[in-house]
């Protein structure tokens, strides 16, 4: 399997779905408090946008926009965030 891939199927298997789940974890949240905290709308934020981010980043794959050596550092970060289980998974926020 080619690192393009592998990269495709993380994101489409394991990390987006993990933020939808995380997505429907907070809006059931809110639903129970009948309210959204600061730190809710926040994070839903956060969440959306960094989904947007991987949508493009599926986009960038299909078109052929990204090579196998970026595809393997993401690769690489992804992993390397699910053992830690880090929220921002390896990227910088710009």
């Amino acid at each position: 399997m080619s690192q393009l891939q592998r990269l495709e199927e993380l994101l489409t298997q394991s990390v987006i779905p993990d933020i939808e789940e995380r997505l429907d974890e907070i809006f059931e949240e809110i639903a129970g408090n009948k309210e959204a905290t600061e730190d809710a709308k926040e994070e839903i934020e956060e969440l959306r946008e960094f989904k947007d981010d991987l949508k493009d980043l599926l986009d960038d794959i299909k078109s052929g926009d990204i090579d196998e050596d970026e595809a393997k550092e993401l690769v690489d970060d992804i992993l390397e965030a699910q053992k830690g289980d880090d929220e921002d998974f390896g990227f910088v926020e710009e």
